[in-house]
Order: C-alpha cells, then sequence, then structure tokens
C-alpha cells in the first residue's frame, strides 16, 4: 500500500511561511479507489506530489510516505526516478500542459516503457499501442503518430492515462483529471478509472472538488479542510452518516467547490 503518516508540509518564499499540510494521515490500497476531496487550498494537490517527490525545493516536509513499505525520504533521487511511472504513476489535470506539442503521443507514450524496461522499440511500440486499445483509444495505430494538438480534449486526457498505466503500476494519483472536461466527456474518464482497476487492480488516488465524482468512483473518502483531514471513511458512511461538520456542510451545499 501507500501510506501516509503525519505529513506536514511548508512553503517558505520570500520571507512568508505558508502551512499547507498539518499534519495529515492516510493509506491507499491496491485494487480501491480512495477519493480525497477539499476545496482548493486543502492540501489535496501538496499530498501528490508529496508522494511522487515533486515538491519544489523551497518546500519543507516532515512525517513519513511509504511506498510498498518503502519510505521515500531513504531513496535516492534515481530510486525514486525508477519509482515513478514504474509502482506509482502520476494523472495531472491539464492534459495539454504535459504533453509534448513537438512529439506524436504514441512517442511520448514509448519514452515510458524505454525509460523503466529494457525492450525493442518494436516491442515497446506493442506495449504502448495495446495500452491504447486498453484506454479505448479508437483507432490506435493512427493516433500512434499523430500529435496532441490534433486530438480532442478527452482523447488527450486518455494518452495521459496511457502513459501512466503503460509499465502496469500498482497506484496512479489522478489529480482532478475530469476537471477540464466536459460532462460527457468526463463520465467515459471516471468509467475507465473503474475499469482499470478492476483490469490490473490499480490503485488509485482521486483528488476531486465534486462530490458528484466521489459518489459515483470512490470506494474511501478522505475530506480535506485547510491542509487537515476533517473526516475519513468508505462511501456509504461519508455520504449517509457524516460526523464532521465541514462533510455536512459540504453535503448540504452539493455545489462545485
Amino acid at each position: 500500500m501507500i501510506k501516509v503518516e503525519n505529513l506536514k508540509v511548508k512553503f517558505s518564499l520570500d520571507n512568508q511561511t505558508v502551512e499547507a499540510l498539518k499534519g495529515v494521515s492516510f493509506h491507499l490500497n491496491q485494487g480501491e479507489i480512495l477519493a480525497i476531496v477539499g476545496e482548493s487550498g486543502s492540501g489535496k494537490s501538496v499530498s501528490c506530489n508529496a508522494i511522487m517527490g515533486l515538491l519544489p525545493s523551497y518546500a519543507t516536509v516532515e512525517g513519513n510516505i511509504f511506498i510498498d513499505e518503502k519510505n521515500i525520504k531513504d531513496l535516492s533521487k534515481e530510486d525514486m526516478r525508477r519509482l515513478r511511472g514504474s509502482t506509482v504513476s502520476m494523472v495531472f489535470q491539464e492534459p495539454s500542459a504535459v504533453l509534448n506539442p513537438l512529439l506524436t503521443v504514441g512517442d511520448q507514450i514509448l519514452e515510458t516503457v524505454l525509460a523503466h524496461k529494457d525492450v525493442s522499440y518494436k516491442e515497446a511500440k506493442d506495449i504502448v499501442l495495446e495500452t491504447m486499445e486498453a484506454v479505448k483509444i479508437p483507432d490506435p495505430e493512427r493516433r500512434f503518430y499523430q500529435y496532441p494538438h490534433e486530438l480532442s480534449g478527452g482523447l488527450k486526457q486518455r494518452v495521459v492515462i496511457a502513459a501512466a498505466v503503460v509499465n502496469k503500476p500498482k497506484y496512479i494519483l489522478a489529480d482532478e483529471p475530469t476537471t477540464a472536461l466536459d460532462v460527457t466527456t468526463a463520465a467515459g474518464i471516471l468509467s475507465l478509472f473503474q475499469d482499470l482497476k478492476q483490469t490490473y487492480n490499480i490503485g488509485i488516488l482521486f483528488i476531486t472538488h465534486d462530490l458528484g465524482v466521489v459518489a459515483q468512483i470512490a470506494d474511501r473518502v478522505v475530506v480535506m479542510y485547510k491542509g487537515e483531514i476533517m473526516e475519513e471513511g468508505d462511501v456509504y458512511q461519508i455520504f449517509d452518516n457524516p460526523k464532521s461538520d465541514y462533510t455536512k456542510k459540504l453535503l448540504s451545499s452539493r455545489v462545485y467547490l
């Protein structure tokens, strides 16, 4: 599992210090979807970036993060690089900000394979095409040679997801991956995450501010506010019998945060 213990993160910049996380603890099992829900500034994305070891140099981190019993603070930069993309991957909110406009989408996914597997180009391409088909990208052979600007927003997000799962990681961290998509396209992406969980037994940490998404996709839920966990429980408990006043307010408002 991924286990976060008493994680504290502070950002110090221009003589100012912001306490982004104030001692949060949670875990993600393989084969489940854990949703972290909260408004902007609650610490959701900071938690993801901390797990991936992607916090900026001006961040101060306390606490422990274990990935399959390995404490990431004990890992070298090379160890973390090997871990990213093979054991744990991340899907970001805006695919256009992730994809290189100068490379075909196939080559961008293929780079991920070659970075972690000792295979030939042809073998890597076969893995990529198989993965593109698995994430329901139509006509993967043709799409392989297309550039990001030739694809719709939904297809670009599927390309990013393909890059995240191409090496069959145990865990995916998805940081609001449907926010930039229309309702119909977003529903297809949510369905895809559920399929990936079942097909590959992947543990998915799903960051969102949308309670409707939480109800649709999550097995367990963590509710965050201003860097602290207000409540944690299975999805039925959170929606049917919330304990925290903050959670109750979220549920009563039923609005996008």
